[in-house]
């Protein structure tokens, strides 16, 4: 009998990637979040990017959205290479919070405990 870990973590996972179609709506100015005020600069305002870029940034935050559901999905059914694909995302997914860190900055938190839970789960 499976455990109900891996479909807890499909949750979680398919959780993750519906909150980064947040970074894509208001990248796109498609919703107007106080928490997560649309801006065209990165790294805390060091850069700016400027309208473009933020599209290019909102592009980026689907693109994780897609891939959290692509792993949720390969853990639900226990794909074998479903481990690679999670550590893959999540490392993109942190890149993305990283460079967004001063409203993502809990995206930070929750990536870097499914690279946690995906580490411990290969030593188990």
């Amino acid at each position: 009998m499976r455990s109900i870990l891996p479909y807890v973590g499909s949750i979680v996972l398919l959780g993750h990637g519906m909150v980064h179609l947040l970074g894509t709506a208001v990248y796109f100015e498609l919703a107007d979040i106080a928490e997560f005020p649309y801006k065209t600069t990165l790294l805390g305002s060091a850069v700016n990017v400027g309208d473009m870029g933020m599209r290019v940034f909102g592009i980026l935050w689907a693109v994780a959205a897609i891939g959290f559901v692509a792993a949720a999905g390969a853990l639900f059914i226990d794909w074998d290479h479903w481990p690679l694909l999670v550590g893959a995302v999540a490392v993109f997914s942190l890149a993305l919070t990283v460079l967004d860190y001063t409203v993502a900055y809990a995206g930070i938190v929750v990536n870097g405990g499914i690279l946690a839970a995906l580490v411990y789960s290969h030593f188990m």
